[in-house]
């Protein structure tokens, strides 16, 4: 079968023959559970869209009996039988809803209430609908929104015109609900959107006789009192939830039935080391995305190097946020963060996304913990004692975007000493070691470090790698690489200056419990085992220098011998 990258229509994987896992017992699960409005908050790209899609597929009517066979939901045949079909399904996703200014989106959104109502164009032949109703149904079809009062109340309009056709309570499905406040916040019109938001829904939600029940999808919960004002039996499953844990993301027995389909389940470890430690409630999950996106390339090259998905799916503003303003206690829990230990922190369930704009620091730094919490930067190590959490990093995908924000901070930070910098960079390119050892020190004092943890020595040697690496690389006029990028990250750095035929060799060691010199003395061993040296005489470079370099927390010790 086909991996479904990047699909989230039900019925095309079903159809066209998709390897698709089986969450259809999210229907009977949802049919027994529910309350009138329903609210699930997960990460992107954990089946938020394909889930939805499931649900219209399966409770809409004229729904296709044969996309379920076999699948968990059609062994529950009483509940099969009962609903399969015999609803009218209103489906909207707001993920694409944004725009430079308010009026640009409140067009978009208007634009996503249309096409969802053409879906239903047929509804202006009903001899059960009033003209009345027609004629205000016309102006959806027509995007015919001057009148602010016509989209507010369009998704109502939509559950009236139904439940007068079918005579049968409309189900409402929004994906991707908080998508439009996300943009409207970093655009500067929040408060517009709040408000249009609110009142989109409520008008929709809020005692209508025509509903039978809404589902909502979004990264983020937020606060009751902004968005879901007065609703009656409203209920939010987060990622803290026990109830609907399996439904999102992949199990372990999932992940490794794919991957024996695929003939490669010898790769699991990797798969389990890069994509698993996701906690919804009392389950630990993989992203979807990622091991989908991973076993597309694996089942071509079976020893392909893993991936980030995720983390390139985005732009992880929110990491590079935090880092930004870090004060010195939050530079001290990113570093027991990033070697693998857990903090303690008081998680907030409801945001508004004006908190995040709160001038106490504090009261930032908390609401900043809880976005990260719930976008899936950070997951719980157990379960939760109340408000408080303890955090962890999820996987080793996950450490790769801290890290690589770090660097890009970092790199910013010291530049930014524009002099030091510069001094710095001279003395790799003069043999001056005494003076890179000490500008070096003076720059990782400042800087977040890796704990001395159980977490590998070679990712703590990748971590300084990276940091010093991405220094020499700012330096236009010279070449600097790593000579062998793996799926662990950088070893062995190599410069050279083509003006001035200067080349130099850098291997980054982590010493271990402090041990400068032992980590000093392997790294020349290895620049000599290797044959850096060689590689730049056929580079034609007449000057070359060695540099072993010693990292343990925040302290680094250099040696150095010229060739």
């Amino acid at each position: 079968m086909k991996l479904p990258i990047n699909i989230t229509d039900f019925s095309k994987i079903r159809k066209e023959g998709f390897y698709y896992v089986d969450k259809t017992g999210f229907i009977a699960e949802l049919l027994r559970t529910r309350g009138s409005v329903n609210l699930f908050t997960r990460p992107r790209r954990f089946g938020k869209s394909l889930n939805m899609d499931m649900l219209k597929s399966f409770f809409e009517i004229g729904a296709d009996a044969s996309l379920f066979d076999g699948l968990e939901i059609s062994r529950d045949t009483e509940l099969f039988r009962q609903h399969l079909g015999k609803y009218p399904v209103i489906s909207i996703s707001l993920k694409d809803v944004e725009g430079e200014d308010f009026q640009a989106a409140y067009d978009m959104l208007g634009a996503r209430i249309s096409e969802e109502a053409e879906r239903f164009s047929f509804l202006l032949e009903s001899d059960r609908l009033t003209k009345s109703q027609k004629a205000k149904f016309q102006k959806l079809l027509d995007e015919d929104f001057d009148k602010s009062s016509i989209l507010y109340g369009s998704m109502r309009l939509m559950t009236e015109v139904l439940r007068r056709h079918y005579d049968s309570p409309v189900l409402v499905l929004i994906d991707e609900y908080d998508v439009p406040l996300d943009k409207a916040y970093q655009a500067g019109y929040y408060p517009k959107m709040v408000r249009l938001i609110r009142s989109l829904f409520s008008q929709a939600l809020k005692t209508n006789a025509n509903l039978y029940f809404a589902v909502f999808t979004g990264c983020l919960r937020i606060a009751k009192e902004s968005i879901f004002t007065g609703l009656n039996n409203f209920k939010v499953r987060s990622t803290a939830s026990v109830d609907y844990a399996e439904y999102f993301g992949f199990t372990d027995m999932e992940v490794e039935e794919m991957l024996k389909y695929y003939g490669v389940e010898e790769r699991f470890p990797d798969m389990k080391e890069w994509y698993d430690g996701y906690r919804f409630g009392n389950l630990d999950v993989y992203c979807p995305w990622d091991v989908i996106s991973q076993c597309d390339i694996l089942r071509v090259e079976k020893d392909a190097a893993m991936e980030p998905h995720w983390a390139n799916s985005s732009g992880n503003v929110i990491v590079h946020d935090i880092l930004k303003n870090a004060t010195e206690a939050t530079k001290a829990e990113i570093e027991m963060l990033i070697s693998g230990e857990c903090v303690e922190k008081e998680i907030i369930p409801e945001l508004t996304y004006t908190d995040l704009d709160s001038r106490e620091p504090k009261v930032r730094q908390k609401y900043l913990w809880s976005v990260l919490f719930a976008a899936g930067y950070l997951t719980d190590m157990e379960k939760p004692n109340g408000r408080m959490h303890k955090l962890v990093i999820p996987n080793k995908e996950v450490l790769g975007i801290y890290e690589d924000k770090i660097r890009s901070w970092f790199e910013s930070k010291v530049t930014g000493s524009t002099e030091q910098w510069r001094r710095f960079c001279t003395a790799i390119k003069n043999g001056d070691v005494k003076n890179v050892e000490i500008l070096f020190n003076g720059f990782l004092s400042e800087a977040i470090s890796i704990r001395d943890t159980a977490v590998k020595s070679e990712m703590k040697e990748n971590f300084y790698h990276g940091l010093l690496l991405g220094l020499l690389n700012i330096e236009g006029s010279w070449i600097a690489k790593s000579n062998i990028e793996s799926g662990i990250g950088y070893t062995d750095i190599k410069i050279t200056v083509p003006a001035e035929k200067i080349g130099c060799i850098i291997e980054v060691k982590y010493a271990e419990n402090g041990a400068f010199d032992a980590a000093c003395r392997k790294a020349m061993k290895q620049i000599e085992d290797d044959g850096y040296v060689t590689a730049l005489r056929q580079e034609g470079m007449e000057t070359i220098h060695k540099y072993g370099i010693a990292c343990y927390k925040k302290t680094c010790k250099a040696v150095y011998e010229k060739e």
